[in-house]
Parts: structure tokens; C-alpha cells; sequence
């Protein structure tokens, strides 16, 4: 299929809740086919629908070391998550060139329909746990540094604005 461009924060689509998903189709499929082409372009670990402008509870992630091992969600949610914190440092290619430390669950239990059209229930841990959750909060119509403080969160606004403008 083809890798698509990613829409630049602060467009609508990145600030509104994705819609669920109610069947899975071919349409679906190719859908999630070009997700994967435009996650492996960035690189990156994962990607949610509505990063290249499908406001749809779809999301996939790999965070193998050797890739091809993408996992297919529509949607996903979260059902039990570890007390246990993990800090990461999480990016978008929605707003290139900052990044910040953001702390999430160490691990999470999360459930989604998968490719078979089938609902799965899935166990995820480090990497994969932190890139799950990211990609339910862009479904969410959040962005990682949305779990920033007010002021990291304006500084680093302030900073991917600076890198805007000198583009």
C-alpha cells in the first residue's frame, strides 16, 4: 500500500475522540496496511487512525527488534494496568522535532478486535505497553504531552513552534 502523510498539531481530528469501529472489512484492512507503511517510514513503534487524518478507532503497533510484527487493534481499550510506572521518552511525528518523558503503567491488559474481526485480550509490557497506551490516547483525541504539566507542556509547545517557524 502506500505511507501517508501525518497531520500537523493542532489540526481538529487530533483533538476530537476517534469513532468506534463496527465491523472489520477490507476497506479496515487497507486501512491498517498503509498505517503499518507510514509507521515503519517514520520509524516509529506505533500509530493511531486519526494521526494521518481517519478519525477511526484503529491503531497498530510494533515494537519487535527485528519489525513485521505488527499488531492490528480497532478499538482498543484498557482493561487492568500495573501500579508499577515506566517512564519513557514518547514523541509524534504530529509535532516533529520535541519530545518529552512521559510516565505510564509498566504494563496493561487491553482488549480490541483484531484483524479476524475477532475481540482479543492481550497482555503488553514496557515498549509495547507505553506504545499501546499512546496510540488509545490519540484515539482519545490526546496527545502524549497533554500528560505534561502546564508549564512542560507550554515549554515544549513553545519549542516545537520555535522549530515551526525556522522550518
Amino acid at each position: 500500500m502506500t505511507a501517508r502523510p501525518c497531520l500537523p498539531w493542532p489540526h481538529p481530528v487530533l483533538k476530537t475522540p476517534a469513532a468506534t469501529v463496527d465491523a472489520i472489512t477490507d476497506e479496515i484492512r487497507a486501512i491498517w496496511t498503509d498505517m503499518i507503511d507510514t509507521m515503519e517510514a517514520m520509524p516509529g513503534y506505533g500509530l493511531a487512525a486519526p494521526q494521518i487524518g481517519i478519525p477511526l478507532r484503529l491503531a497498530v503497533v510494533d515494537c519487535s527488534t527485528e519489525r513485521g510484527q505488527a499488531i492490528r487493534m480497532a478499538n482498543p481499550e484498557v482493561l487492568h494496568a500495573s501500579v508499577q510506572p515506566r517512564e519513557h521518552e514518547e514523541a509524534s511525528p504530529n509535532l516533529p522535532g520535541v519530545s518529552a518523558v512521559i510516565e505510564r503503567p509498566r504494563a496493561v491488559t487491553v482488549r480490541f478486535v483484531n484483524e479476524q474481526g475477532e475481540i482479543e485480550e492481550r497482555d503488553f509490557v514496557h515498549l509495547w505497553a507505553t506504545s499501546v497506551q499512546h496510540q488509545i490516547d490519540h484515539l482519545a483525541g490526546k496527545m502524549y504531552f497533554d500528560r505534561l504539566s502546564p508549564l512542560k507542556r507550554k515549554m515544549l509547545l513553545a519549542k516545537a513552534e520555535k522549530l515551526r517557524r525556522r522550518g
